[in-house]
């Protein structure tokens, strides 16, 4: 629910970053070129990592779908404390007020939709962008259903923190397992691939978009909105690296496909 969804975010010092999952290329994000990914968090496709093993596949399929229902569990915790939603969630929100359909339902239908529009942009979905489509809004209405309002503002707080944080710890499992870009950023790397435009224009002014229309849809802005957009940087690369799943036979890790340093999350 990008999903693909947290606004231009730069994970601590990795540069600018596309998303859930996909790396900016150097030389396109108008800051220059990407600094060399570490020797230990190179991938197994070519240079010094060509010819090992690929990592657990199950494994990487536990981690995936954990980092999925946690993500969808931690945007819950987030509508629960009121005080502001991550982007693409107000939006998902102002049209489950106006629509009546649930906050869930309504993120699987905008994946959805956002995923027909990689066809015309020639991207290619995997394993994880289709799951996150469907596992992230089923998810977050599961766990809508069993946590209740809170009123008092210190608790409301403590929520929202506690979203966050889960949030980022969802993102760096399930980016980790490398199965495949979000629906919304794969969008948003296939707009800049096709306009040339930096990611971080594209990104901006497709998340602008998006809290708009969410805001004058009833969606839920506020200080939660704020700190969602600076934390999950930061809280997703500790995570990204925290959770780089091992390469079989090999003491080296593998976070994402190319260039680790620069993925991202967001539904």
């Amino acid at each position: 629910m990008s999903i693909d969804s947290v606004g231009p975010i730069d994970p601590v010092g990795a540069g600018p970053t596309t998303g859930e999952g996909e790396p900016a290329r150097p030389g396109t994000d108008g800051v220059g070129p990407a600094p060399e990914t570490p020797k230990e968090l190179r991938g197994s496709e070519g240079g010094k990592g060509a010819g090992r093993r690929p990592a657990s596949i199950p494994r990487r399929l536990v981690q995936l779908y954990l980092g999925l229902v946690l993500y969808g569990a931690s945007s819950a915790l987030l509508v629960r404390a009121g005080l502001g939603l991550e982007p693409w969630n107000v939006l998902h929100q102002g049209v489950s007020e106006r629509t009546g359909l649930t906050i869930g339902t309504v993120a699987i239908i905008v994946g959805a939709v956002v995923l027909l529009l990689w066809i015309p942009i020639r991207q290619r979905p995997g394993l994880g962008t289709v799951s996150n489509v469907v596992v992230i809004g089923l998810a977050m209405d599961a766990a809508l259903a069993v946590v209740p309002d809170i009123d008092a503002l210190p608790a409301q707080i403590a929520l929202m923190v506690t979203g966050i944080v889960l949030n980022g710890m969802a993102t760096g499992l399930y980016i980790a397992a490398s199965f495949g870009p979000g629906p919304r950023d794969g969008l948003m790397t296939g707009l800049h691939r096709l306009t040339g435009r930096s990611i971080r224009m594209v990104r901006t002014g497709i998340e602008v978009a998006v809290v708009g229309t969410g805001f004058l849809l009833g969606g839920s802005v506020g200080i939660g909105t704020a700190a969602y957009a600076l934390s999950i940087g930061p809280l997703a690369q500790f995570f990204l690296r925290l959770f780089a799943v091992p390469e079989q036979g090999t003491g080296t890790v593998v976070v994402a496909s190319r260039s680790p340093r620069r993925a991202i999350l967001r539904r």
